[in-house]
């Protein structure tokens, strides 16, 4: 083996240092989590000769970016896939349900982490209307903020021109506790399952009944409208 391939090889990772790596932001990352993303063609991972699972820095960064799609914008994974393979064919999609493009290389790069103020500044928002946003727990109260605060932020800032105020909507964090403790009610016998991958197949269905319930609060609110 070369010197280049043997430094190649000493920098891929297992599936052990990829928990260790990601596992501070994303605590519920497992292996059979790992293993059932792998199942559903979102990352491919290198096989050494044994069968053991490889991961180098563009497969950590591409689950990441993963992760982060499904805690900050409850996609399921069809979804993301789609999403991501129109990155791979080298075009700029949007999030879907968000209004953010997103450049392909953006998948290489960590998600950008904001203090306060740069959040602030990024969502044109002023020092008043974050501060309300974060008594009415809109927004995290503490730092560092992610792409989710600042798309939170940023509609804030446009429900504000109509006299909507974060105050208005402060019940929105108990409705979403809510609804999650409905979602988590209906998925406890999966989550007690023991075979491989339930907790992974547990974690996408929650992001299926939140986004079916979603479409249920949209269809209620536009009926109301008379939209």
């Amino acid at each position: 083996m070369s010197a280049q391939a043997t430094r190649k090889a000493a920098a891929l990772l297992s599936i052990g240092q990829v928990l260790a790596k990601l596992g501070p932001e994303f605590p519920d990352l497992s292996p059979s989590k790992l293993r059932f993303l792998e199942d559903q063609g979102l990352i491919s991972p290198q096989r050494t000769p044994s069968g053991y699972r490889k991961f180098d820095a563009a497969d950590v960064e591409r689950l990441r970016y993963i992760l982060t799609l499904q805690r900050d914008h409850y996609l399921p994974l069809k979804v993301i896939l789609s999403h991501l393979d129109d990155i791979d064919a080298g075009r700029a999609p949007q999030i879907p349900g968000a209004n953010v493009r997103l450049e392909a290389p953006s998948i290489l790069g960590t998600e950008r982490r904001r203090s306060r103020s740069e959040l602030q500044t990024e969502a044109g928002a002023t020092k008043q209307l974050l501060a309300d946003a974060i008594s009415a727990q809109l927004l995290p109260g503490t730092e560092p903020f992610g792409d989710a605060a600042v798309q939170a932020l940023r509609a804030l800032v446009e429900l504000q021109r109509f006299g909507i105020e974060p105050r208005h909507l402060r019940g929105m964090r108990q409705s979403a506790q809510r609804e999650a403790a409905l979602i988590e009610s209906a998925l406890k016998p999966m989550r007690g399952r023991r075979e491989t991958g339930s907790q992974a197949k547990a974690a996408e269905a929650a992001r299926d009944l939140a986004n079916q319930i979603q479409a249920v609060r949209d269809i209620l609110t536009r009926e109301a409208l008379g939209a």
